[in-house]
């Protein structure tokens, strides 16, 4: 038996996230159907985590344990030919039998795209957060910093606490702009509560819009509050970037 590793890239527009759901077109469930096709065995695919429903990936990781005995580039192509257009497997390597892509991951790094110009792109608006409203990324930048670090990021998750606890650690937090009308909001950490990085979005959303001052998240923080952030930012905008392990 062997354990493969997959790394994964999808436009997830189309799909209802990750997850396996019945009834409904998932990430998970097009690549086991697809891995079917070629080994005829029914895997499990574990991911390094679950995408919500819109949401991209440039880097997600997953694994599975087969018998099979095609290499690993030859796994590539013949998953790809199976896949449907909108997911692609970018790289298959064989890794210890006890590698779980979701226990052993030690960072994720995502980056949301915001698009604050007044006449946005039609062919990017799948991609990007088009708030149609000019962002102060200085200020955003301001306010980003003081989510570095280890906190409880309670007051940035949806319909919480869904873990037991909600501590993580920030480890880069930033907001660039790109291409005069795009910001890039990048956030690197030990671990995401639900909805954290759309919550933290749409919180500095608010303070680059002008409508909240930068200093404010050290109370947002303080009061473990969702009620107290921002809005939840739009699943478009998100990529899971990479995800980086012990071994990288």
């Amino acid at each position: 038996m062997r354990n493969l590793k997959l790394t994964l890239q999808y436009d997830g527009t189309e799909f209802f996230g990750w997850q396996t759901q019945p009834g409904r077109r998932t990430v998970q469930e097009v690549c086991e159907t697809a891995v079917f096709e070629i080994t005829r065995e029914r895997i499990r695919l574990n991911a390094s985590g679950r995408t919500d429903s819109g949401v991209h990936a440039l880097g997600q990781v997953a694994n599975f344990h087969t018998p099979t005995k095609l290499r690993c580039e030859v796994l590539v192509k013949a998953i790809n030919a199976k896949l449907p257009e909108d997911v692609r497997v970018r790289e298959c390597v064989e890794v210890p039998q006890s590698f779980c892509a979701n226990k052993d991951a030690v960072r994720k790094l995502y980056r949301y795209v915001i698009s604050d110009s007044r006449t946005p792109s039609p062919i990017l608006r799948k991609y990007s957060w088009q708030t149609k409203q000019p962002l102060n990324e200085a200020a955003m930048n301001q306010a980003a910093s003081q989510l570095i670090g280890r906190h409880d990021f309670l007051s940035f998750e949806t319909e919480g606490p869904n873990r037991l606890s909600s501590v993580r650690t920030i480890t880069r937090l930033t907001v660039e702009r790109r291409d005069q009308e795009y910001l890039w909001l990048e956030v690197e950490a030990d671990g995401f509560l639900y909805n954290m990085v759309r919550a933290i979005a749409g919180t500095l959303f608010q303070v680059g819009r002008g409508y909240w001052r930068a200093g404010l998240m050290k109370e947002i923080l303080a009061s473990r509050d969702r009620g107290k952030a921002g809005p939840t930012a739009p699943p478009e905008g998100l990529f899971l970037v990479n995800v980086t392990y012990a071994t990288n």
